[in-house]
């Protein structure tokens, strides 16, 4: 055990790790592209259907990254009989507080075991599309991208929200409503703009932006049939911060997940009662995080129904996938490399080099990325580093 845990922590693993992610996922991009551009004109009903599998073979290394790298897991809250009826089994619209560098990620083991993770879309900004690999997946698999300009996002949300709800398998759209992720700094300005607005101030959420929420609803009735409110906890004794770091350093974690399914028709029609509701709902949030960081229970003080929680069997998928790509990757990579390196030349050791550079400054932005101190300012004219 005390190898294990001192190979994790090795920063070769890392790179490894990041060398398959990253190859693999452009292989699969090239895929995408031409199955987009040559199959998707002619039969988009077979090109989603291919293309699930391309976006699971994807998102499922980094499930292999949480669950078996770092044996994480994750604590459901559902009611039984819902969860045995609906989830996996229809098109949900979600709703989840946005307060971790991981919670996506968190969320995204649950869609794996209940076999959504190919058909995961999200609203996201612009600029990710542009990301490789993840954010050009997301972009062949028509997730929402928005450009913050409200008269163009607005078409966009009708325009895919149409395209997505004919998706021949169920599929999962996710809402950050806060638009950015909880920061002490963020949640300051949140709670003055709500103060001079007349809003429900919140202690533990962002003060929800409700124009891509309300703008999505005409689009979804009765075709969307509800809406899965997530609220993603873990508990204040834990020693391990919640960060991709320390899930690539093989550091578990355990994420509590409570699920409640919202029926659509429960959504009012109208825009004005559609924020209304956005806002009641964000109040019963704040509430349940309140609990959970008090008493590490969602229901002690909340005053929404106890529901008991259980755990899913990890699948094994994840894991075949991800050593079939590190096989075909690293494989060639590490032969080619070694050959790079023992050439005697100055030119090749120096494009060696230059290689795992390339690869661990993709790593170390990918990070970067989610990492907390990084997100995007909140009502703030004059952005801070936030310790998380």
């Amino acid at each position: 055990m005390e190898v294990l845990k001192y190979l994790k922590g090795l920063t070769v693993m890392h790179l490894m790790f990041a060398i398959a992610f990253f190859t693999s996922g452009v292989i699969i991009n090239f895929f995408q592209c031409v199955l987009y551009l040559g199959l998707r004109p002619f039969s988009r009903y077979l090109y989603r259907k291919i293309n699930y599998y391309l976006c699971y073979s994807i998102n499922c290394q980094l499930i292999f990254l949480t669950e078996w790298w770092s044996d994480s897991e994750i604590v459901l809250y559902i009611d039984k009989e819902d969860f045995k009826k609906y989830y996996g089994k229809e098109h949900g619209y979600i709703i989840m507080n946005h307060s971790y560098e991981i919670d996506w990620l968190m969320g995204w083991l649950l869609c794996d075991r209940i076999g959504v993770l190919g058909n995961c879309k999200a609203y996201a900004k612009k600029s990710v599309q542009y990301i490789p690999p993840l954010g050009w997946a997301w972009k062949f698999a028509e997730s929402v991208f928005l450009e913050r300009n409200w008269d163009k996002d607005r078409e966009i949300i009708g325009r895919q929200i149409k395209e997505l709800i004919n998706h021949p398998d169920p599929i999962w759209l996710l809402l950050y409503a806060e638009g950015t992720r909880f920061t002490p700094e963020k949640r300051e300005a949140s709670q003055r703009f709500a103060r001079e607005k007349g809003l429900p101030v919140l202690k533990y959420h962002l003060t929800p932006r409700t124009k891509g929420f309300t703008a999505s609803v005409p689009y979804m009735k009765g075709k969307i049939p509800a809406v899965y409110d997530v609220q993603l906890a873990f508990k204040t004794s834990d020693t391990v911060n919640p960060s991709i770091t320390n899930l690539l350093f093989g550091k578990k974690v355990v994420g509590h997940l409570y699920f409640n399914r919202i029926p659509m028709e429960e959504i009012p029609d109208d825009e004005t009662g559609a924020a209304e509701w956005l806002h009641k709902h964000y109040q019963q949030k704040d509430r349940m995080a309140e609990s959970f960081f008090e008493t590490n229970d969602f229901f002690a003080t909340s005053g929404v129904p106890r529901v008991e929680p259980f755990k899913l069997k990890k699948r094994y998928y994840a894991a075949i996938n991800t050593l079939g790509w590190a096989v075909i990757v690293l494989v060639p990579m590490l032969y080619y490399l070694v050959n790079l390196f023992l050439s005697g030349s100055t030119v090749y050791f120096s494009i060696g080099v230059g290689i795992l550079v390339l690869f661990y400054l993709l790593m170390k932005k990918t990070i970067g990325m989610s990492e907390i101190s990084n997100s995007s300012s909140y009502g703030s004219t004059e952005t801070k580093r936030v310790k998380s």
